[in-house]
């Protein structure tokens, strides 16, 4: 309980400052009305108003939570409606773009320790990708895509989402691959271990506490760029693509209890990778 109560006392001035601010934005549309009308209102009928607007400029919490509640609950799975469909089809991309990222950030991360040449020449590359923004380079990528003949959404949505989760995998991989000391070093040379010998038995098992914990950032960062990915490729399936309705057809609901959805979606993946952290270690014998 005492763990708790600083969360739940942030959690609440959160929703106190959320109630504040979408009385103070949705009360223009409430004294317009009047103003039209020919009448006055007082702040004892303005916040009831503010309230339960269909489409307010700020939602209140309530409204977003029964917005999200019927997304998930009240909608059957297979529904266009339903916020499980769509987080299915972002939970996709995103797994297909984590894979992707993984394999390029451990592939390239290992070539970098092995070979110099490697490090100087691909790992300043590899941190000025980062410095491009995702918005410019999503249709970039979809348009590469159309012309080399690659059907569907997924790929582009996966191939951004590996740019975005790769890099926090090289880094923390290449700094645990390097962690092991001289003397750990010579130690297996000593016993005639080879280049390849000494990766596997000292190099990568060293570096797995780099590596789980750069896949709970590289998580996220998949689920953000598949998202991102969802709004330049006309995608009407998928959190992004629900969020991007929401905006164009101005109904604010949708898109918040998206942007929710996408954010209790995100947690699980990040807990599913703790969970796949423990048994790992576990396995290793290593202590959690």
């Amino acid at each position: 309980m005492n763990r708790a109560l600083p969360v739940l006392t942030v959690l609440l001035g959160i929703v106190a400052i959320w109630y504040a601010a979408s009385v103070w934005m949705n009360a223009t549309w409430v004294f317009d009305q009047a103003a039209r009308a020919g009448t006055t209102v007082t702040w004892a009928e303005v916040i009831p108003q503010t309230m339960a607007q269909d489409r307010p400029l700020l939602p209140p919490p309530h409204q977003v939570a029964a917005q999200l509640w019927d997304g998930i609950a009240g909608q059957a799975v297979t529904s266009k409606r339903s916020l499980v469909y769509h987080a299915y089809v972002t939970f996709k991309g995103t797994m297909m773009g984590f894979a992707l990222g993984i394999i390029a950030g451990v592939g390239l991360a290992m070539a970098i320790v092995r070979f110099r040449v490697m490090d100087m020449s691909v790992m300043p590359w590899a941190i000025i990708s980062q410095t491009v923004p995702i918005v410019a380079l999503a249709p970039m990528i979809l348009v590469v895509a159309n012309q080399l003949g690659v059907q569907g959404r997924d790929v582009p949505k996966a191939i951004i989402a590996a740019y975005l989760s790769f890099f926090p995998v090289l880094v923390s991989m290449i700094k645990g691959l390097r962690s092991p000391d001289q003397m750990q070093l010579d130690l297996l040379k000593t016993y005639g271990a080879g280049a390849m010998q000494t990766f596997l038995k000292l190099r990568i098992p060293a570096s797995m506490p780099y590596f789980f914990a750069s896949l709970k950032v590289a998580i996220a960062a998949s689920l953000i760029g598949t998202i991102v990915g969802e709004l330049p490729t006309g995608a009407i399936e998928g959190l992004g693509a629900r969020m991007l309705i929401g905006s164009q057809f101005g109904e604010p609901l949708i898109m918040w209890a998206a942007l929710f959805a996408a954010a209790i979606l995100a947690g699980m993946l990040i807990l599913g990778v703790g969970v796949v952290e423990r048994v790992a270690r576990a396995r290793m014998g290593v202590p959690a």
